[in-house]
């Protein structure tokens, strides 16, 4: 059957399944909108106020839902405004198809209107992108890079269509998709035996997890693991999720901003077990003197990842979740009591801290903690309110931390929270944010406000750019160069202007009740917190130093006496 380019397109996105696209119309998609028209029953387009917020939108879809993200642009600025978005998906390997339109192909390298390279442009940024040139080439080149954005590490993949492409006809088949396989990787046998060996010699192990235990949907296989190996665990940023934080056997986040325990629990092991984690510096701290005790065993799927940022006792490349179902096979029950005994004890003389006195960040994080049960997929921007989102909200369900980790983009969360609401439509969504990232996307609010699109926006409102501030008290000698907010938007008045419900809490007393009628509305509610300025991230690793160094608010006062 003869199809135009465009119906082909939307086609061959049926063929993988898609039903929701976040995108912006423009001249060189024309074509592709007015096919979309006729589709508006089987494919859902969420309209942003800026592109920028359709591939925010589409990572959040992508990753609260384990389904590919598909987001569009038009040619020019629309595609460039993608970019920051498609660069955050490839830092936290996010499986998604950009598509965008470009001028016709006898216009190309012209420098005609809305004309750009945004293939070059995004190629240090993506899986792998394609140019169409010729109609005959999309439908084989469309289920390519949804192959390409799922398979292995997932990430992704850019698809630039030239627009005469959408309009010229060729013959369409349709394809029956197949499940794709994770890796080419076999599991090796000897890595298999070679891992238990170790495991079984060790007697103070840690097993560490980072985002690839939740890419990989192994939370099953993970507890099982774990409980065999009978070893703390901690985990990195992205690995919320993977491993009920109310187990007792869960030490906390490690790095930068982990907890004291985590640090101390890594650095003293005698064996690391890896499982999908990358070894950034933000968990590593100094790289050279990170779990110095400690042979390491590295589970991934990607191979690059081996011997890149830490040295390796021994790899296992594969899908996590297929090496786990051989490893709980084959591994026999460990024990590690007084390992563990110790770690917990650790645990309890080294809690999180903050001032209860004030209304704080953390405070609000544990209140929304427990009105909600730790069952809301949460959202953040970067900084100090995601640091807090990370410590204080006990995360016990995969995919369900939604946060820029890798590339750390300011003014993600709004627009991921869109997208991971859409794709959730039976789960409370919550984007926690500073004053600083909301400034950036707050216009997505009007994309909330128009769907009826039920998040709820916490602003954690200090009238500075927190945590670059902290480091300029820490480290700066106290010189706030241009991290000072000017206090002259009223976030409430803001919201109720675009039709959104909205509170202000200036008061602890206030948290509780505030919360839980924001958790009752049917539409979109913004919470407007006005926390202190002072407010820090505790503990803190110091820039360059090992994560054993890791020091709190009662420790850098008692340096200072």
């Amino acid at each position: 059957m003869k199809m135009t380019g465009s119906q082909i397109l939307i086609e061959c996105l049926k063929e993988q399944g898609v039903d929701t696209i976040f995108g912006y119309p423009g001249g060189a998609v024309l074509n592709i909108y007015d096919e979309l028209y006729r589709h508006q029953d089987e494919i859902t387009h969420i309209l942003p106020s800026h592109e920028q917020g359709a591939a925010h939108a589409a990572d959040g879809y992508a990753r609260s839902t384990g389904k590919v993200g598909v987001c569009i642009a038009t040619s020019g600025p629309g595609a460039t405004n993608l970019v920051t978005g498609i660069a955050t998906a490839y830092m936290d390997s996010v499986a998604m198809v950009a598509i965008t339109g470009n001028v016709s192909v006898d216009l190309l390298g012209k420098d005609s209107f809305q004309e750009v390279d945004i293939a070059g442009i995004t190629m240090p940024i993506t899986k792998h992108n394609f140019i169409v040139k010729d109609v005959n080439d999309l439908a084989h080149t469309i289920r390519r890079a949804f192959h390409i954005a799922q398979k292995g590490r997932p990430g992704p993949v850019l698809v630039d269509i030239a627009k005469d492409v959408t309009a010229n006809k060729t013959d369409y088949t349709k394809e029956e998709i197949k499940p794709i396989e994770v890796t080419n990787h076999t599991i090796k046998e000897e890595d298999i035996n070679a891992a238990i060996k170790m495991i079984e010699k060790a007697k103070k192990p840690v097993i560490i997890l980072g985002g690839g235990a939740n890419i990989s949907d192994s939370q099953k296989e993970i507890v099982e693991f774990v409980k065999k190996v009978n070893a703390p665990v901690v985990d990195t940023l992205m690995a919320k999720g993977a491993f009920p934080a109310t187990d007792p056997l869960y030490m906390g986040m490690v790095g930068m901003h982990g907890t004291k325990t985590a640090n101390l629990s890594v650095t003293k092991c005698d064996l690391l077990i890896t499982i999908g984690a990358r070894f950034s510096d933000r968990v590593t701290g100094n790289a050279k003197r990170f779990a110095r005790n400690a042979k390491i065993i590295q589970i991934d799927v990607d191979p690059a990842e081996i011997n890149k940022n830490v040295e390796t006792k021994q790899a296992i490349i594969g899908d996590i979740k297929e090496v786990l179902k051989v490893l709980n096979k084959k591994l026999e029950q460990q024990d590690h009591t007084d390992w563990v005994e110790l770690a917990m004890e650790k645990k309890a003389k080294y809690p999180l801290k903050y001032n209860k006195d004030i209304l704080t960040g953390p405070y609000i994080l544990e209140k929304l903690h427990e009105l909600t049960n730790g069952d809301a997929i949460i959202s953040t921007g970067v900084g100090q309110h995601q640091m807090w989102a990370a410590q204080y909200y006990k995360y016990k369900n995969p995919r369900s931390f939604i946060t820029s980790g890798g590339l750390g983009t300011m003014g993600f969360g709004l627009g991921a929270s869109i997208g991971a609401q859409v794709g959730n439509p039976d789960k409370q969504v919550v984007n926690i944010d500073g004053d600083g990232c909301f400034r950036m996307t707050l216009n997505e609010l009007a994309t909330a406000s128009r769907y009826n699109i039920p998040i709820i926006q916490i602003v954690m409102n200090n009238c500075v750019l927190g945590m670059v501030r902290q480091w300029q008290t820490l480290f700066y000698g106290e010189r706030y160069s241009q991290t000072t907010l000017p206090n002259n938007v009223d976030f409430v008045k803001l919201a109720e202007a675009l039709s959104v419900k909205a509170y202000r809490i200036s008061k602890k007393e206030e948290v509780e009740d505030i919360l839980k009628k924001a958790l009752q509305a049917d539409g979109p509610v913004l919470i407007d917190c006005v926390i202190d300025s002072d407010d820090k991230v505790w503990p803190m690793v110091a820039p360059g130093a090992a994560i054993d160094e890791v020091f709190s608010e009662e420790d850098l006062e008692n340096r200072t006496k």
